[in-house]
């Protein structure tokens, strides 16, 4: 059997929707704030959380570097609440994915490459890959539930699956 392998599209909020959504600054969502000093861009993405949990935001730094081809051999969703993912600086990520069905194949899976100037927010429940970056330093702001039941469901592959470059 060949080997399955994904090749990233460009992300855009419409193919991007039936998994989450693109957090952007773009004209259609903005208005002025702070005696028009400010144009803010609001209500980026649906933050979506189970009862019994509440918003949490942190940062996340890699301490270790992914390279293309990439393979992945597992996914995980979050059952209770959505996550979101926004660089702190301009650089691109990748981003793969599947609908977030009860299960999940290797032919699932998308992948999308990000603008450098985007973020991603998964629904509750889309199946994706873990969270990688291209260079050490590169900084997450993450928006996700926290609570005191566990919210990180792992599934492993029935195949490995390798991610390209653009």
């Amino acid at each position: 059997m060949p080997e399955l392998t994904l090749v990233p599209q460009p992300l855009t909020r419409e193919r991007f929707a039936p998994y989450g959504d693109v957090v952007e600054t773009s004209g259609d969502r903005s208005n002025v704030m702070n005696d028009l000093r400010f144009e803010r861009f609001h209500d980026l993405c649906k933050i979506d959380f189970d009862k019994g949990g509440r918003p949490c935001i942190s940062i996340a730094r890699c301490k270790s570097a992914s390279a293309l081809p990439y393979r992945i051999d597992i996914v995980e969703r979050h059952p209770l609440g959505s996550q979101a993912f926004v660089p702190l600086t301009p650089f691109q990520m990748m981003v793969v994915v599947a609908p977030p069905l009860a299960s999940v194949e290797a032919s699932d899976l998308v992948a999308f490459v990000t603008n450098g100037r985007q973020g991603i927010n998964y629904h509750r429940g889309t199946w994706h890959m873990p969270l990688i970056a291209f260079e050490e330093g590169q900084q997450f702001l993450i928006v996700d539930y926290t609570g005191d039941e566990a919210n990180c469901d792992v599934h492993s592959l029935d195949e490995v699956v390798t991610l390209l470059e653009a």
